[in-house]
């Protein structure tokens, strides 16, 4: 219990309640509970980790850092908040999906407005370099009927590991991006090249946070989807190599289960002249499942 003369004096024992009651006359009552939570949990690590002084100092410098380093192309406390696995915590609880839907991933920092639409079957791929690939699959309900009208907006990595406004001046623009609409059959169907694993900006304190935990900061080759459809709730995702080294170890953990696509190497020459493929490709299906919206 606490004596007469304690209360409203900031002690060890108390440091929570006394903080927290100064919040009281918060104009605004989310912010109170999110203020509130927030102060509860930092003040229990504190009291189980009890940092010494020049501990939280190195904290402190760490987030100073960080910011430092943000700037117009570059959000590295996003980045914090991906290593950490908050990013894809805050994506599961905002897009909690019913029985059958596909699952989201985070967006992820490449995406860009704008791309060009392109007819069924066209070719993302406007440099010729990497593996080609073609990826097919069609849209559908949770009941499993197609979703005429389906708008897919998809992007990747090229064979190197980097994006086109990665590489400016060495990519063409808006190259391995594209937009596609499906017809009554709900089928989508391009022509890219095959993606590689890359590294997420490790030059910066989360780079070398990564490096004193032993992890390394790479993700998993993948293509990206946003799957749009009037009276469905848009889903952002991504299909993964389910062989590739870094499936199982993705250092933003956006890998899900559900979201593996079995990557094929083809030998059939035939199919690679309709293509208009020089040799073996890969070939990639997979379907996805949309939520009709809530509201």
């Amino acid at each position: 219990m606490m004596g007469a003369d304690e209360k409203g004096y900031f002690t060890e024992g108390n440091s929570v309640e006394v903080v927290t009651g100064r919040n009281a006359g918060a104009k605004d009552e989310r912010l109170k509970e999110v203020m509130d939570v927030i102060t509860r949990k930092l003040h229990e690590a504190v009291k189980e980790l009890e940092p010494t002084q020049e501990e939280w100092m190195q904290a402190i410098l760490f987030l100073t850092r960080t910011g430092q380093m943000c700037n117009e192309w570059r959000q590295e406390f996003i980045l914090l908040s991906d290593v950490l696995g908050v990013s894809m915590l805050v994506d599961a609880i905002n897009n909690r999906k019913p029985s059958g839907a596909s699952e989201s991933t985070v967006l992820g920092p490449f995406h860009v407005a704008d791309a060009p639409e392109l007819p069924m079957g066209a070719n993302i791929c406007l440099d010729s370099k990497g593996e080609d690939m073609v990826i097919e699959g069609r849209i559908l309900d949770t009941e499993g009927k197609p979703i005429a009208n389906a708008v897919i907006d998809v992007w990747q990595a090229n064979d190197e590991g980097f994006y086109d406004v990665q590489q400016k001046g060495i990519q063409p623009d808006f190259n391995l991006r594209g937009i596609f609409r499906t017809g009554p059959n709900g089928h989508y169907w391009f022509r890219a090249v095959k993606p590689k694993y890359y590294p997420i900006p490790d030059d910066g304190p989360v780079g070398q946070l990564l490096g004193h935990l032993g992890r390394h900061p790479y993700r998993p080759a993948h293509l990206h989807y946003i799957i749009s459809a009037d009276g469905f709730e848009t889903l952002t995702t991504h299909i993964f190599d389910p062989d590739d080294p870094y499936i199982h170890s993705d250092a933003v953990f956006g890998v899900k289960k559900s979201l593996l696509a079995k990557f094929n190497r083809v030998n059939d020459p035939g199919r690679a002249k309709r293509y208009e493929f020089a040799g073996d490709f890969w070939e990639v299906a997979h379907n996805f499942v949309l939520a009709r919206s809530r509201t």
